[in-house]
C-alpha cells in the first residue's frame, strides 16, 4: 500500500501520515508483520524532509500502531491482539508485596491478559539473560529496577532497560536515576516518602519525641531512608538513634520504627524485651513497622506501618496498560495506624 498527502490540506503533514497509516493497520489495508515503506522511501516519493515522516512513524511506534525493528524499518502491529496485551513482570524478588502488586495488576487486567513473571534477584546478569531471551516477545515489560546502587551497576542498568523500547516499558517502585524516555512508572520516594510518613505522626495527639531506628546493614535504600528520617527529626526537633537490632535498654517514651520485614525475629526481639520491661505496646512504647500488608492488622493487635500502597501500584500500571497511554506516577505513601501507636 502506498501513502498518499493531500499538500493543500489543513492538516499538518505529519498528521495525515499519522492518520492513513493508522486507518491502513486497523483496517488491515496494511496487514498484521507487514512493512512499511522506510521513512527516506516516503520522504523522497512524497517530496517531503525526513524529519516530518520521523515525527510521524515516532507517534505511531509510540501508540503501537507500528512495531520498530533495529535495523529493519517499521512493520504494522497487530491490533487484534491488543486487547489480551502480553506481559512481563520481572520482580528482583517475590515477597507479599510483590504479591500485591502482581494480584492489584492480574485482577484489573483480568483474564484475557497473559502474565508471565520471573524474579530478576537483584541481578544484572539475570535481567540481561531474560532481556536476551524475551525482547520483541511481549507487549509490556513491567519491571522493579532494584539493583546495587554503585555507579557501574546503575549505568549497566539503565543500559539494558534502554533496551526495551520506551512505549512497553513499566517500571514500578522506583523511578531509575539516569534513564530517560517516556517509559511508564509507578513509584515511591524513599527518602521524602519516609519523611512525610513520620510527620503525620508528629502531631500533638501522637508526638513522636524519641525515635529509635532498627535496619539491617545489607538494606538496598536503607541509606536514602536514613536521608529522611534524619531530615525529619532535625526538621522535627526529634532526638534520633540508629540501631541493627533491639536495644537491651527500653525507655519510656521511645518510638521504634522497624525497618526490616515486620515478621522476622528483629521485632519479635524487640516486642519481648518491651514485654520484659513492663512497659506497654502503644502507650508507653510505640512502634512503627515499614511497608503494609494485610497481616499487620492482626499482629500486635494492629501494627502501625508507615507504607506506600502496592495495590495501587499494580493497579496503576494494569491502567497503563489497558489505556496503552504511559505516564509516570509517585505512587501514594501514608502511615497507617493501628494499635502500636
Amino acid at each position: 500500500m502506498k501513502i498518499s498527502i493531500d499538500a493543500t490540506g489543513q492538516d499538518p503533514i505529519y498528521k495525515q501520515i499519522v492518520k492513513v497509516i493508522e486507518k491502513a493497520v486497523r483496517e488491515q489495508k496494511l496487514a498484521p508483520g507487514q512493512q512499511v515503506e522506510s521513512m527516506n522511501e516516503l520522504a523522497d516519493r512524497l517530496n517531503i524532509s525526513k524529519e516530518t515522516v520521523k515525527k510521524a512513524y515516532g507517534i505511531l511506534a509510540d501508540k503501537g500502531i507500528i512495531i520498530p525493528k533495529q535495523g529493519k524499518g517499521f512493520y504494522a502491529a497487530d491490533l487484534s491482539a491488543k486487547e489480551h496485551p502480553h506481559v512481563l513482570v520481572l520482580f528482583d524478588k517475590f515477597s507479599v508485596y510483590k504479591q500485591a502488586i502482581y494480584n492489584a495488576l492480574a485482577e484489573r487486567l483480568g483474564h484475557g491478559a497473559e502474565l508471565t513473571i520471573h524474579t530478576h534477584n537483584q541481578s544484572l546478569d539475570l535481567l540481561e539473560y531474560y532481556l536476551n531471551n524475551y525482547l520483541d516477545l511481549f507487549d509490556f515489560y513491567v519491571v522493579t529496577p532494584h539493583f546495587p546502587l554503585d555507579e557501574n551497576s546503575q549505568a549497566r542498568a539503565v543500559k539494558l532497560l534502554s533496551r526495551i523500547p520506551n512505549r512497553k516499558l513499566i517500571l514500578l517502585d522506583r523511578l531509575q536515576p539516569g534513564f530517560p524516555g517516556n517509559f511508564g512508572a509507578v513509584y515511591q520516594d524513599f527518602e521524602s516518602d519516609i519523611y512525610g510518613g513520620l510527620a503525620q505522626g508528629a502531631g500533638e495527639q501522637s508526638p513522636i519525641t524519641q525515635l529509635r531506628v532498627i535496619t539491617l546493614p545489607t538494606s538496598l535504600y536503607g541509606s536514602h531512608i536514613r536521608m529522611g528520617v534524619e531530615r525529619f527529626a532535625m526538621d522535627y526537633h526529634i532526638p534520633v538513634e540508629f540501631m541493627t537490632q533491639a536495644p537491651s535498654h527500653i525507655n519510656k517514651g521511645d518510638t521504634f520504627l522497624v525497618l526490616n520485614s515486620q515478621l522476622d525475629a528483629g521485632l519479635v526481639d524487640l516486642v519481648r524485651k518491651i514485654n520484659e520491661s513492663g512497659l506497654s505496646i502503644g502507650s508507653d512504647v510505640r512502634i512503627i513497622a515499614y511497608n503494609d500488608f494485610e497481616t499487620n492488622e492482626l499482629v500486635l493487635g494492629g501494627l502501625t506501618t508507615v507504607s506506600t500502597d502496592f495495590r495501587e501500584m499494580g493497579y496503576q500500571a494494569a491502567e497503563m496498560i489497558l489505556e496503552r497511554k504511559l505516564r509516570k506516577v509517585h505512587c501514594p505513601f501514608k502511615m497507617i495506624r493501628r494499635r502500636t501507636f
